[in-house]
């Protein structure tokens, strides 16, 4: 749970988006560490009394200078940004369409080749 609202932090998730994120992307959920296959995701309820019980108790601030201290020792800077899952996924070759000039294929690399 508290992965999850690191997660929505960050990226300025509201808490319906927040399930949304981790049913479409994988890179979501390799970071909260969930696996659909055997769980579900935390619903926007839930998520909700979550934040508000951080906040109650006024760890979130605590929560994120924890945060942002581990980080500048490794001479990272976390700020609110925006995700983008590119996975690149095997699938049959198509015709270039005419109407975007600048759509181009890429070719997955393995093994370096």
């Amino acid at each position: 749970m508290l992965s999850m609202f690191v997660v929505q932090q960050c990226f300025g998730f509201f808490d319906e988006g927040s399930g949304d994120a981790v049913y479409d992307s994988q890179t979501i959920r390799g970071v909260i560490c969930v696996d659909l296959g055997s769980e579900s995701a935390s619903d926007a309820a839930t998520l909700l009394r979550f934040g508000h019980l951080l906040e109650t108790h006024q760890h979130t601030r605590a929560l994120f200078e924890s945060i942002n201290q581990h980080l500048a020792s490794l001479g990272l800077l976390l700020k609110r940004g925006t995700i983008v899952d590119a996975t690149l996924i095997a699938a049959l070759p198509s015709v270039k369409d005419s109407r975007d000039p600048e759509m181009h294929q890429t070719k997955k690399e393995i093994n370096g080749t």
